[in-house]
C-alpha cells in the first residue's frame, strides 16, 4: 500500500522566544508552502533548533503566532499539543525503543491513533519498504546499524502520513559517505511524498541536496531564503 501522505502549508507569525534573558528568536516569520521543503541552516545558537520545537509543539514561544494551514496552533494563549498536529518527526539520536522490534517501533504512532491491527500492519509494511527495511520487521534496533536505526525512525515519521515532516539534524551523527548516502535517499523520498517539510541543519551540503529553498538564520532571525528549486506551489514569504 503506497504512503501518499497530504501535506499543509506552514505560516509563522512574529514569534518571539527568549531563555532566561538570551533572545532566541526575535520576531521570526516564516511562510513554507504546501508540499514544499524548506532548510533551516545556521551556526549553533542561532534558533534553528528552537524554531523547529516550536513547530513540534515541544516548545511554546514567549509571543507569536503559528498556523498548519488554516489551523491556528500556537498564540500567546494556546498551543495545541504536538500529539493533535499531525507531523512526524525525525531526531538526530533516532529515539527509538530498544526493547521494541522494528515493526513495534514503526506502529507506535498508529497505535497511539487507535488504527486496527490489520490496517496497521499494512502501513507498517509500506514504510518499512519506502525506507529500503522490508525484511527488517522483527529485528531489534541494538541489531542494526546507524544507518538502519535512522531509516527506522524515518519511517516511524511517515507511517501515520502526516501533513507535517520535522526534522532536527537527523544525519548528524553518521560518518560522510554514509550520510551523503541517506541524504541522497531521504531527497528522493521526501518528493515522492510530497510532504511540507522543515530541515535542521549545519551543513551546507545537506541543505542543498535536500531543500528546495534555504533559510539562513543568525541570532535569531532569517537573514535571507535562498531558492534552490521551484517550490511546489506559490513563493515563500519571510
Amino acid at each position: 500500500m503506497p504512503l501518499t501522505p497530504p501535506a499543509t502549508a506552514i505560516r509563522v507569525e512574529n514569534v518571539c522566544h527568549r531563555f532566561g534573558s538570551n533572545t532566541v528568536l526575535n520576531n521570526l516569520s516564516l511562510t513554507v508552502p504546501q508540499g514544499t521543503i524548506i532548510a533551516l541552516l545556521g551556526p549553533s545558537g542561532c534558533g534553528k533548533s528552537t524554531l523547529l520545537k516550536l513547530l513540534a509543539g515541544l516548545l511554546h514561544p514567549d509571543a507569536g503566532q503559528v498556523f498548519f494551514g488554516t489551523q491556528k496552533v500556537v498564540d500567546g494563549r494556546f498551543s495545541l499539543p504536538p500529539e493533535k498536529r499531525d507531523l512526524g518527526m525525525v531526531f538526530q539520536d533516532y529515539a527509538l525503543w530498544p526493547h521494541m522490534t522494528v515493526a513495534q517501533n514503526v506502529a507506535f504512532p498508529l497505535q497511539m491513533r487507535g488504527i486496527a491491527r490489520p490496517l496497521r500492519q499494512q502501513r507498517v509494511l509500506a514504510a518499512l519498504d519506502r525506507v529500503g527495511l522490508a525484511d527488517f520487521e522483527q529485528r531489534r534496533p541494538y541489531e542494526l546499524s546507524g544507518g538502519q536505526q535512522q531509516r527506522v525512525a524515518l519511517a516511524r515519521a511517515i507511517v501515520a502520513e502526516p501533513q507535517i515532516l520535522l526534522f532536527d539534524e537527523p544525519l548528524s551523527n553518521l560518518d560522510r559517505d554514509l550520510r551523503e548516502t541517506l541524504c541522497t535517499e531521504m531527497a528522493v523520498l521526501l518528493r515522492q511524498l510530497g510532504t511540507t517539510a522543515v530541515y535542521v541543519t549545519h551543513d551546507q551540503q545537506e541543505a542543498e541536496a535536500l531543500a528546495h529553498a534555504i533559510a539562513r538564520m543568525k541570532q535569531g532571525v532569517i537573514e535571507r531564503i535562498d531558492y534552490l528549486q521551484k517550490p511546489a506551489v506559490s513563493p515563500f514569504v519571510a
